[in-house]
């Protein structure tokens, strides 16, 4: 069935895809991580399969992520190992899954367990709603002085029908005359009469959540890189640069973390008790 079929309320029907790859510069082996007693792919498909999502599939490299899946009920496929990113492995899983044209697909990170059944809801539904969009995505507010100066926090810029202008690791938006100040901070906006009018306007961290329509999700992997994703690193940028809009949902909070590391197993691992 196509996903462009309304569900019962609504909602518009979406798969979701997890890529998962065993190898991992900083935490090898790291899909199959354990928390809370399961491989941690498995713990991931499992919270998206909380969402409303019509299927949840984990697009894997390797035999033994393919194993834990089978063990523990979750459908799996197998994908090539030489991908060059994870966009590559969902769109060769789109044609293994016969996704295609309008079908809606959103792509939950491997390594994201404590992602909410929520967001992923609100994601999906962006395609619905903004039928000019290619893709959707998720942010939130930075409160943070430390988070908007960090490049490894993304930041979005967003215009007024809530799509993205630009992503960057730099802190966006800059203000100019209050450079280094937490300028969306009251306080601040006190101290400067002329960005008063900006009290409650904050920058904002992307979440590292896209849904996709899958014609276009088939499609990226030709596109030709953009300078700006070359410089910035930031594979978002080669749709905005092809002239493909990306919505964005504004969460009211920030998600669970992620695990890229050692520290932030334990950590996970710890929220997870």
């Amino acid at each position: 069935m196509s996903s462009t079929a309304i569900l019962a309320g609504g909602a518009t029907p979406f798969t979701v895809l997890i890529p998962a790859r065993i190898a991992s510069s900083r935490l090898p082996g790291k899909a199959l991580a354990d928390i809370g007693g399961l491989p941690m792919v498995v713990q991931v498909a499992r919270r998206a399969q909380r969402s409303q999502a019509t299927r949840v599939v984990v697009a894997a490299d390797d035999t033994r992520i393919l194993n834990a899946c089978s063990a523990h009920g979750v459908q799996a496929v197998a994908t090539r190992s030489d991908h060059a990113s994870g966009s590559d492995r969902l769109a060769e899983t789109c044609a293994l899954l016969g996704l295609e044209g309008d079908d809606v697909v959103v792509n939950v990170q491997g390594d994201e367990p404590l992602m909410d059944a929520a967001l992923i809801n609100a994601v999906a539904a962006l395609l619905a709603q903004r039928p000019e969009a290619a893709m959707g995505t998720a942010a939130h507010a930075i409160h943070d002085l430390a988070d908007y100066a960090n490049p490894n926090v993304v930041k979005v810029v967003l215009d007024a029908r809530g799509l993205a202008h630009y992503f960057s690791r730099a802190p966006l938006p800059h203000a100019r005359d209050h450079g280094g100040e937490p300028w969306w901070d009251g306080s601040a906006a006190a101290a400067h009469p002329d960005v008063a009018a900006l009290a409650g306007f904050a920058p904002l961290r992307h979440i590292g959540i896209y849904s996709y329509r899958a014609a276009f999700l088939r499609s990226f992997p030709t596109l030709a890189q953009a300078p700006s994703e070359v410089l910035e690193a930031l594979e978002q940028l080669r749709a905005l640069w092809h002239g493909h809009r990306i919505a964005v949902h504004v969460s009211a909070s920030a998600p669970g973390p992620g695990v890229d590391t050692a520290s932030d197993l334990e950590r996970v691992r710890a929220l997870w008790k």
